[in-house]
Formats: structure tokens, sequence, C-alpha cells
């Protein structure tokens, strides 16, 4: 790919200027002034300017993509976003992402381009008497009981995307959109790198199978180096990695081609072949252990905020460590829920399409567990998997999510155009590679404010759905206020779709659903 940006740059510097050259010595040629001339200066803005990541990478030609773009609103073709049958995203939340981030409008003429007779067409009733939008920032405080430095979340965070993963610059840009707009940044589990730290985001440290930053020689769990790096006052909270959306029960992977000297450094893994993280964690291999490695976590951190992130799989496991906390009284501060629906830079495809839970259905899954075993009021819940407006955060949040993190949509607002070149190094617009050819292609200052520009946005539309809704907070948002149509003229709503259990329901044998039963008599907190 580096031969064909030079090709780019030959074609567009190099060529006119000897084309002029070729002008001045035989001057019948002096219509090369016109029409290669514009092009010579053209070239030359491209590669100076700052704003377009692949107009520096792609000098000229680059500008086609944009000329489609800027069409591309009067002729696309609309579609439903069809989450029952698991369909990509559509244009219209890529284009509802780049314009925000943009600072672009984004209202829509002549109403709803979407079929609303459609069956799995959803929506928001409105209140008659809508409340005053919500004033002020939204957050929310993570820390239960076991807690002593409790951290106020914002209502939309950056997902878990690691150094590695994406390029440094796309690292440093996300990390001082974070800082611009107070919200924070998951590191992923590629551990915290001087990019994370740079710029004085917010910070959740995510820890995987891999122990990326806080592992010994032999790959294992270094509490020492954990607790030197928790220490930071950039990190606000620790998230052990279970599994992810986009390939459950597979480790994390990132491809030889794109591991540097200073990401093996990181790492602490040695350079020249693919960095696969193991499926499981070693240092724990059961419910009760996990509980007891989380108490310890919140130990070696000084008393920060540690959960984990799933996406949920056998309903048994999770309930076993539901029972964990009960046997051990140990509870995580928060538990993020990754759906199936989840992105990644590589996975195998078989797990990409077909393996997990969906994130609205494991969501409501763990929602109800948690009230079954009466222990949902001391644990947050944070929703991910492509969440890309504010009503996808508004049915997350009916669905019992305190907090939604986003990777997919922070990825656009650097600019990302979904080129799928994520595991091959060559990323056409400097994200997700380690090339500095390509990365350095990236301006900070100008991705960076985008990043904030749309999470702001994000938020001020949330606060807006809510009040509409007649509510006061987000805290109001209960599953009867989102509606979906199911066939025809039958319309159900999310509170008759994902019914919720009784506080301490689970406890009871005499008071336990019946199709909670077998699941919860398999579930055994000694082991998964």
């Amino acid at each position: 790919m580096a031969m064909v940006r030079n090709v780019y740059i030959l074609l567009s510097i190099v060529l006119p200027v000897l084309t002029i050259l070729l002008a001045l010595m035989w001057p019948p040629a002096w219509w090369a002034f016109i029409v290669l001339g514009p092009l010579l200066l053209l070239g030359s803005y491209d590669l100076l300017q700052r704003q377009h990541t692949i107009l520096r990478l792609y000098p000229i030609i680059g500008h086609f993509r944009y000329m489609f773009e800027y069409v591309r609103p009067e002729i696309q073709q609309y579609f439903v976003e069809d989450d029952i049958n698991g369909r990509p995203i559509n244009r219209e939340f890529r284009s509802l992402v780049y314009q925000r981030a943009k600072g672009m409008r984004d209202t829509r003429p002549f109403g709803t381009q979407f079929d609303v007779y459609r069956p799995g067409y959803e929506w928001v009733n409105h209140s008659i008497s809508p409340s005053p939008r919500l004033d002020g920032p939204i957050r929310i405080l993570f820390g239960g009981r076991d807690c002593s430095q409790p951290y106020s979340a914002s209502a939309l965070n950056i997902s878990a995307m690691s150094f590695g993963a994406l390029s440094k610059h796309a690292i440093l840009a996300l990390n001082k959109g974070a800082k611009i707009g107070d919200f924070a940044h998951n590191t992923g589990e590629g551990g915290v790198s001087p990019h994370h730290l740079q710029h004085g985001g917010d910070l959740i440290w995510q820890i995987g199978t891999g122990y990326f930053g806080c592992r010994n020689d032999k790959a294992q769990f270094d509490a020492a180096r954990f607790s030197d790096q928790a220490s930071l006052d950039n990190i606000k909270m620790i998230e052990i990695k279970l599994s992810q959306g986009a390939k459950p029960g597979h480790g994390g992977i990132l491809p030889a081609a794109k591991l540097t000297e200073e990401i093996a450094a990181i790492r602490h893994v040695p350079m020249g072949a693919d960095v696969i993280s193991p499926p499981a964690h070693s240092a724990f291999s059961s419910p009760l252990e996990m509980m007891e490695f989380i108490a310890r976590l919140r130990e070696l951190s000084g008393g920060k905020p540690v959960g984990f992130k799933l996406c949920i799989g056998h309903h048994h496991e999770f309930l076993a460590i539901c029972k964990a906390m009960i046997e051990t009284d140990i509870k995580p501060d928060f538990i993020t829920i990754d759906g199936a629906e989840g992105g990644t830079g590589a996975a195998p495809i078989e797990l990409t399409n077909s393996v997990g839970t969906p994130l609205r259905d494991g969501l409501n899954f763990v929602q109800n567990a948690l009230l079954g075993c009466d222990l949902r009021k001391d644990i947050r819940l944070i929703g991910a998997g492509k969440i890309m407006s504010a009503f996808h955060m508004f049915r997350n949040m009916a669905l019992g999510a305190d907090t939604i993190n986003s990777a997919r949509a922070m990825m656009l607002a650097l600019g990302c155009i979904q080129s799928r070149h994520c595991n091959t190094d060559s990323c056409p617009t400097g994200i997700a590679t380690q090339n500095p050819a390509r990365y350095k292609a990236l301006d900070i200052e100008q991705k960076s404010q985008r990043v904030a520009r749309y999470q702001a946005a994000m938020l001020h539309n949330l606060s807006e759905l809510v009040a509409s809704a007649g509510l006061e907070s987000i805290a109001d948002i209960e599953r009867s206020h989102v509606n979906r149509r199911i066939n025809g003229a039958t319309i159900a709503n999310y509170q008759e779709l994902y019914p919720t259990l009784d506080a301490g329901s689970l406890l009871s044998v005499d008071d336990i659903p019946e199709t909670w039963k077998q699941a919860w008599q398999q579930a055994v907190p000694g082991h998964w």
C-alpha cells in the first residue's frame, strides 16, 4: 500500500511539474498550465492541510471520496436498521456520526426515512407535556461500599480499543477528546501506553487474559506491576475482560504485521509473531476465585472501582458468578455487557457472526439475574455494542444500562471509513495501523475535537429524548417507554418483550420462574 501511495503522489505532484517544465521548453504546450497547474496546487494543498487524513495520504484522488459523501444524502437508499436479523448498521447512522463529529447540520427534511410499518421498527413514546431538557452534564457514580475512590462517569464513554489495534495518533486523539469532553477512555486489553497518558484523559484500564502491562515473564498476573500502574491518577477504574462480543470464547489478536518494538515492550511480548491472548484467565479458575481476584485488584489499586466485561454465553455460568457474589459477599462495582454485534479488527468469521448473545438480550438477562439475586442496587451496568445514536443509548438504558460505551462510533468520529483493512496494517485513514507514513497523517488536534464534539452531541440528543418522553433524568427511563412493531398492527413495548424479575425472586425456591430453574440449578460457584 505504501507503493500505491507513492504512485498517487507521483501522479499528483511530480507529473504536473514535469508537464509544466515541458510546456516551458515547447510553448505550443501552454495548455498544460491550465490543465495541470491547478492539479499541482491542489495536490500541494492536500499534502499540507491537516483536516482530512485521506487527502494527506491520497492527494487529489481522495477528493472523489468527499464528492460522493457530499451527494450521498440525496442519492442513497435508506433502510430500517434490522437488529433482529443482525444486519450491519446502515449508512444513515454512519452519516449521523460524521455530521455530529464535524459539527455539521444533522437534522433531516421530509420526516423519517424509515419504513415505520416494517416489523422491527422501534420508537419512544413522547409526552404531551414534555419536561425541560436536562441541564448540565449527565454523570453516574461508580463505586460500591468497598470502593474508597469512586468515579463519576459520563453517560457515554469510549469503549475498549487497544494501542496496537489502533495507532498512536488515534489513541492520542481519542484520549485528548476524552479530556476535552470530560469522559472516560477504555484502554482495551493492550495495556496503558504513554499515548494514553499524554493528554490526561480519564482511563478505564482493561485487564485481559494476556495481562498486558501487569504480567511477569511467564505471562501471568504480576501484582507489583499492576499496583504501580493502577496507582496512576489518570486511571479511574479497572475492568477485567472475560470475553468480548466480536469473538467471545477467543483471546485477543494482534497480527504480527502490526507489532512494533514499542508495542512489544508495553505488552512484554516477543517480536515476530501474532500476539494472541489465551481464551481464559490464569489468575482465577472459578467464580469464587474471580470474586477474590476482584477484591485483590480493588485493594492493589487503592480502592478504585473494579468490574468485569463479558458477552453473555451460557446462562448458568453468569448465575454461578451471582452465587459467588452472594457466598463471598464480594461484588464488582460494575459489569460491562458486550453484545455479539460488537466489532473488532481481527476475528474468525464464525465467532464474529455466530457466537455470543446480542446486546439487548444479554443486557436484559444480566439485569434480571442481578435483580433476582437482589444484587442490582450495588452494581452499575455498562452497555456496549454498535451504539451509534441517542436512541440506541435510550433503549439500552431502558433495559438496564447505567452508562454506554461506544467504539465503532468513536472510530467514525476519528475519520474511519470502514475500509476493513484493520488487520492488514494498511488502514487508509491512519487509525488502525502502525505504519508511520499513514498514522502521522491523522491530525491529533482536529480529530480530538471531533471525538469530543460527537460525544457532546450524543448527550445533547439523549437529553432531548428524555425530555420528550416527559422524564426528568435518565434514571427515569423504563422499558415501557420503548416500543417495537412486531408484525402488522401488533406492537409491544420493551416491558412486554423483556419482562423483569422481582427483586430476590431467584433466592427462594418457590419463586424461581420456570424458565430460570434449569440454569439456576446448573450454576455452581465453585466452577464454571
